[in-house]
């Protein structure tokens, strides 16, 4: 089945309802479905990121090189991928002070001479919380009006956003970063439109890279989709995704910490489940509190073949939103 603009647009709408909090009416097999309990207890707002520690943040930085720096993120600009099809904000900035303006303006009263002397610049912007290099905070989606460990919408989403498990609250993150470069092990310049990810895609990949997995990993998936970012439009039609099966394997079998990839929405579509329109969200964030990174560029990486490596991160602390942007380093390992 092929996902064209409208679906993708509709299966948007959904995303950004989900993301308040509105309860979906889903089939009765998903009534056994519910969210995870943290090992790290009833206050627990960042889950699996619990497994940072000061020595895990050591052992990384231990192994650094300063030979280079790999930036993930991409550019904010005007034009560029988002859920505009669900109504959401596109990307806007506009200028709020301009040299000439204030000269014309003098908004703080010193008049002609000082304002062409002193040029005075200023913008602002505005922006879905889900576009750009992004991180997802844990109450982005839940089951059942509850997000991880239990916390209900009912009784702590506000006007404000969530008082609970909120981006604020994610942590700078240090730790080893995985390159899983699914395109390259195919031999692909780029995974083809709706091609779902499976265990054995990562298996192979990781495999033919010479890589293993480690509890507490950083794991980045590239299918090579960033090559398209240009083309909103491009970037966005029937993108290549994670699958349920690959999910689990990261997670229940090799422990990762957080997963991410350089796609817009980090699962495949059309859904795996009848009953859940986005299980690998669900599966991450709710039951299991596995933050997820998305639209990480990960070309630089890739064209220098650095699948190892330190990875640092610093999200913006936004009260009470569901994700907030990021832009993360790779640093390669000695």
């Amino acid at each position: 089945m092929k996902i064209t603009r409208s679906k993708l647009g509709a299966m948007a709408a959904l995303v950004a309802a989900a993301a308040v909090g509105v309860v979906m009416t889903v089939g009765a097999g998903a009534a056994e479905r519910r969210v995870g309990v943290s090992p790290w207890g009833p206050k627990d707002e960042i889950g699996r990121l619990n497994l940072m520690t000061a020595a895990t943040r050591a052992e990384v930085l231990a192994r650094v090189s300063a030979r280079q720096v790999y930036d993930l993120s991409v550019e904010y600009h005007i034009g560029m991928p988002s859920w505009q099809a669900a109504g959401d904000p596109h990307y806007r900035i506009w200028m709020t002070h301009t040299p000439h303006g204030t000269v014309v303006d003098d908004p703080l009263g010193l008049g002609t001479e000082m304002n062409e002397h002193v040029s005075y610049t200023g913008a602002a912007i505005s922006m879905y919380t889900h576009m750009g290099t992004h991180i997802d905070a844990l109450n982005h989606f839940g089951l059942h009006g509850e997000i991880y460990n239990g916390f209900r919408a009912s009784e702590h989403l506000g006007d404000r956003g969530w008082t609970r498990a909120g981006a604020e609250k994610l942590p700078p993150i240090v730790a080893r970063g995985v390159l899983i470069d699914v395109a390259r092990a195919k031999g692909v310049e780029m995974l083809p439109p709706g091609h779902r990810i499976t265990r054995g895609d990562l298996t192979s990949a990781l495999t033919k890279q010479g890589t293993t997995l480690r509890k507490g990993d950083v794991v980045l998936i590239r299918t090579a989709r960033m090559k398209l970012y240009a083309d909103a439009k491009a970037f966005m039609e029937n993108p290549p995704g994670m699958g349920m099966e690959a999910a689990r394997f990261l997670v229940e079998e090799q422990g990762a910490m957080i997963v991410g990839a350089d796609n817009l929405s980090f699962e495949a579509f059309p859904s795996e489940s009848p009953d859940d329109y986005v299980p690998l969200h669900t599966y991450l964030l709710a039951e299991h509190g596995v933050p997820i990174l998305e639209l990480v560029d990960l070309e630089g990486l890739s064209r220098d073949r650095v699948y190892e490596f330190a990875f640092l991160g610093g999200s913006l602390k936004l009260r009470g939103s569901d994700a907030a942007p990021i832009r993360p380093l790779a640093l390669p390992f000695k």
